[in-house]
This record gives structure tokens, sequence and C-alpha cells, in this order.
């Protein structure tokens, strides 16, 4: 059980979900996984490939499972992130108590979900999403777009399209373009 120390640093600075992170990293490094700083949150992965994230928010602290979408779930815990999430679900909690009843329940699906990497399921998403014509247009009058547009991460590409099309207006859908080229031509997704 080897411990960050960036994850040392986060834990300390942890204000509101201290004792929360505390026991989803002692849980996460009971398993076997192997801890580290991404996104600026605490990582466990397993020979290289991310299994769980422990995130902070106002309301909750959350354990992220990036694949939970291949989990079993036969306790109904793992939650959808948002209404354009594909892989990843969550499991919340609001104190310390939430993580200890949940406890058995967590290592089984931690278990689970390094189990679902060792075999090498992976999942089937759709990723036939329409860039809106904006785009398209766009793209026609600015080539270079549509290569750094090409070069990015499906995450980030996607992300930009749900962020162009859920707009009504041509017109703000157009501006929202035209703010994102610089950030696009620099190989930036939308939230970096």
């Amino acid at each position: 059980m080897i411990m960050n120390t960036k994850v040392d640093a986060y834990v300390v600075q942890a204000r509101q979900w201290r004792e929360v992170i505390e026991q989803l990293r002692t849980i996460a490094l009971d398993c076997g996984l192997t801890e580290e700083f991404k996104w600026g949150k605490p990582c466990y992965s397993f020979e290289g490939t991310n299994i769980v994230v422990i995130q902070g928010f106002k309301a909750y602290c959350a354990l992220l499972f990036m694949k939970g979408y291949l989990l079993s779930d036969p306790e109904n815990v793992l939650i959808k992130t948002g209404e354009n999430t594909k892989v990843g679900r969550q499991i919340r909690f609001e104190t310390a108590q939430d993580v200890l009843a949940l406890e058995p329940v967590l290592r089984v699906y931690i278990r689970e979900a390094v189990q679902a990497e060792q075999s090498g399921l992976k999942v089937e998403i759709d990723k036939s999403l329409p860039a809106p014509a904006e785009l398209q247009d766009t793209f026609d009058e600015i080539p270079a777009l549509k290569k750094a547009f090409d070069a990015l991460t499906p995450g980030r590409q996607r992300a930009y399209i749900i962020y162009f099309s859920a707009s009504k207006q041509s017109q703000t859908r157009q501006l929202r373009i035209e703010k994102s080229i610089e950030r696009i031509l620099n190989g930036k997704g939308l939230n970096d």
C-alpha cells in the first residue's frame, strides 16, 4: 500500500470531506489499487488503467467508477453523473458513516471493476452525435479547425458538440463556436 504524496497534501487541505476521503482512500488502497493524483483528485488505477476517482462536491463526496456502466450494481447504488454521461457512475456519500455502511459493497464493486478491466470488457458507445450545421460551415471556412477538432479525444469532441448544440438559436451556436476556435486549434477541450 503505497500512498501518493500529492494525495496526502490533498487530504490535508480538504475541509468538508476529509474523513470521507480518508475512508475511501483506505478502501481503494486495500483493494490493491495504485494511488495517483489526476485532474486534481485522488485517482486509483490497476495496471495503468483508471478504476475509481474520489470527487468532492458541495453537497456530497463521490467515488466515481470510470467504467461504472459495466458493473452489475445489485445494490442499486451507482448514479449516472449527468444527462450526457455514457460510462462513468458514482456512489455518493454525505457522511463518513455512509462510507462505513457501504464498505463491503465498495470492495465488491472495486473488485468487479478490476475484473472488467482484466477481462478486456469494453463499453460500446454510440459516437454518432451529429455536429451542428454551424460547426460544419465553420469547418468548411477554416480547414485547420476541422483537422484540430478531429485530433481531439472523442470525449473532448463530444463535449464541444453537446455545448454547441445545446443552444436553440443558430446565432448563439455560432457565437459559441467562434469563442471556442482558439481553444480547439490549441488542442484544448471545452473544460481544459
